[in-house]
């Protein structure tokens, strides 16, 4: 079974309802419908209900399929404010949420933040910029964690690690150059990502061009650092470093460069990318010399899944990360 079989596996046997605040956008609705259809989730269309009921007819799709959320109907969006106003450290008073939720990016995220919905699925008429800052503001972070960061995961051909051919890689699309701080809270945020949606023991290696100090340099010291505040924020995670990325993968490797204990070294499941050029050039090489398959970004870091699909991808990368979206909300359920 391939990791995406699983992955489909896991999202079919207890299918979490998906908020679609585009939902008249006609790729998203083809592939929230096929997704729906199919089993793996319970759309719910966030929008104008006339609208969005006339394009299901029009485009041939069953509406039963949909539960459709009408953003203008007073008696269901007055619930929700009330209850997410009654939430401890809410950012939010009733007016200024309320003018907020006209925007069904931001009706869709309440509607999670109060458990009306697992998962926010948007990103094709709204930017990446849009979808965090919704998110950071309605649903908000996740205790301990300081930054909103991304997980790929990379299926390589011929690769043998301690996965087979599978490694999970972040953050390779949104956090520029983070501090410490933020780079110990991408690698939390990836070891819990990947222990809901695979049910990985994750093993966590922070990456640079030095293992162990065998290289000096603030570049070096970043990690050091950011190695020592995740273990501090989260002693129950196997994260270690800072190891070079063949250290870290390798145990032939790990056997020379590494020489005190780790549970890490030579077997990582988890790689933890210095900064976004790194973890930028590392993927494409990985993708183009290594011929891998890679699914994601996938956003982590907030109290519950938020997926930002790219604008351009075509219906079936959407579903597919749809359905990855709601096995990980799955998967989160259970840990």
């Amino acid at each position: 079974m391939s990791v995406l079989d699983q992955i489909y596996a896991k999202a079919k046997e207890d299918p979490q309802r998906v908020a679609f605040p585009e939902a008249e956008n006609e790729k998203m609705m083809q592939a929230a419908y096929e997704a729906g259809k199919e089993g793996y989730i319970i759309p719910i269309l966030v929008g104008d209900a006339q609208k969005i009921t006339e394009l299901c007819k029009e485009r041939g799709y069953e509406t039963d399929v949909f539960k459709i959320v009408d953003i203008q109907e007073e008696e269901y969006k007055n619930k929700l404010i009330a209850d997410y106003v009654a939430k401890p450290e809410t950012l939010l008073k009733e007016k200024a949420l309320g003018r907020r939720m006209q925007n069904p990016l931001y009706y869709a995220m309440v509607m999670q933040a109060v458990g009306e919905a697992e998962v926010t699925f948007a990103g094709i008429d709204n930017t990446t910029g849009d979808v965090l800052l919704a998110g950071q503001m309605i649903i908000g972070l996740q205790p301990g964690i300081s930054t909103i960061s991304s997980i790929g995961l990379c299926d390589i051909p011929g690769f043998e690690g301690s996965e087979g051919s599978l490694l999970a890689v972040g953050d390779s699309a949104v956090c520029t150059n983070p501090n410490a701080e933020q780079l110990a809270s991408i690698a939390i945020s990836a070891c819990d990502t990947v222990k809901a949606l695979l049910d990985w023991e994750p093993r966590c290696a922070m990456v640079s061009y030095s293992t162990l100090g065998s290289g000096q340099g603030e570049l070096i010291d970043k990690v050091v650092e950011a190695v020592k505040i995740a273990n501090e924020l989260r002693p129950d995670l196997a994260i270690d470093g800072e190891f070079q990325f063949d250290a870290a993968i390798s145990p032939a490797v790990a056997a020379k460069k590494v020489t005190r204990e780790s549970k890490v070294a030579g077997k990582a499941n988890v790689v933890i990318w210095p900064d976004l050029n790194v973890g930028n050039v590392g993927v494409k090489l990985i993708q183009q010399f290594g011929h891998a398959n890679a699914y994601g970004p996938m956003l982590q870091g907030f109290n519950s899944v938020v997926c930002d699909c790219s604008r351009g991808a075509p219906v079936s990368e959407i579903k597919g990360n749809i359905i990855i979206s709601a096995a990980r909300a799955a998967g989160s359920k259970t840990k």
